[in-house]
This record gives structure tokens, sequence and C-alpha cells, in this order.
């Protein structure tokens, strides 16, 4: 009967790692495509103003972003005090929307062009007349779809 011999020690037995690199490239993949990366760095202050009626835009893929403020304090001494418009990555002027917004229609298709809106994320303490002078710029393009982003929030505060 010395063959069936029952084991003193009953451990544990050791934990499968064959599944692993099945495991590590599935999250992998997902952070791949759940991730989405910046569009543009930031360089002016963007403190957005606060609305209580807001409505998100669903089709983001037709969207142009127009950013207005201050320079930020990284790019004050650079730039000056006074408001700047930027667009995509770089600080531009009023005269430049003009060459934004076609090189934006250039760049999709024919039949996305209706679709195409302009975006405008302007901070809460730009005057009145840069907003302005960049309607007038985006009217004399003929883009006419525009949208002011806000923040959610009291008015009020």
């Amino acid at each position: 009967m010395s063959k069936f011999k029952k084991k003193k020690s009953g451990g544990t037995p050791g934990i499968s790692t064959a599944s692993l690199p099945d495991i590590v490239f599935m999250l992998l993949f997902f952070f791949m495509t759940a991730t989405t990366m910046k569009d543009s760095d930031l360089k002016i202050e963007n403190t957005l103003p606060k609305a209580n009626q807001t409505a998100k835009l669903h089709k983001k893929q037709y969207v142009m972003y127009i950013y207005a403020g201050k320079p930020s304090e990284r790019y004050r001494a650079s730039l000056g005090a006074s408001d700047r418009i930027q667009l995509s990555d770089k600080i531009s002027t009023v005269n430049d929307i003009r060459n934004f917004v076609i090189s934006e229609r250039a760049s999709r298709n024919s039949e996305d062009e209706k679709y195409l809106t302009a975006s405008l994320k302007i901070d809460k303490n730009v005057k009145m007349g840069l907003v302005q002078d960049i309607k007038q710029e985006l009217r004399k393009v003929d883009q006419l779809k525009v949208n002011y982003t806000t923040s959610q929030g009291s008015v009020v505060e």
C-alpha cells in the first residue's frame, strides 16, 4: 500500500499565466480606442461664460474651433496682455480667420461643407468688439453656422 501515500502538505496549486498576454492586449486595445488625443495646445486663457439652456453638438467632426482670450501666463511676455485669437495651434489675427475657414473647408469633402460649424470658445472677459470682428469675418466667408460654447451653470453667478 505504499503506492497510495497521501501528501502531507496540501499547498495551493500555482496560478496559470497562460491568458495574461491576452488580457494585456485587450486592455491595450481598449485604451487605444477609448483615448482621445488633444487637438490643440491652448495658449490663451479660456474661462467660458455660463448658460442654463445649452445643447450639445452631436457631430463634432464637423466643428472648427476659434478661441479668443488673453494670453496665458506662459505666453504673456511674448504676446502681450491684450485679447488674442487662436486658430488651431497658433495665435492669429482677425484677418487670418478667412484663410482658416477656407482651409478647413478644403480639408473636408464637398458634401460635408454644409454641416461645418464654427464654434466660438470665447473667454468671458473678452471685449465684445473682438467677438463682433470675428463674426464679421465669418460672414465674409459665408460661414453662417456659428456656435457659442459655454459651460453649464447659472447665468447670475
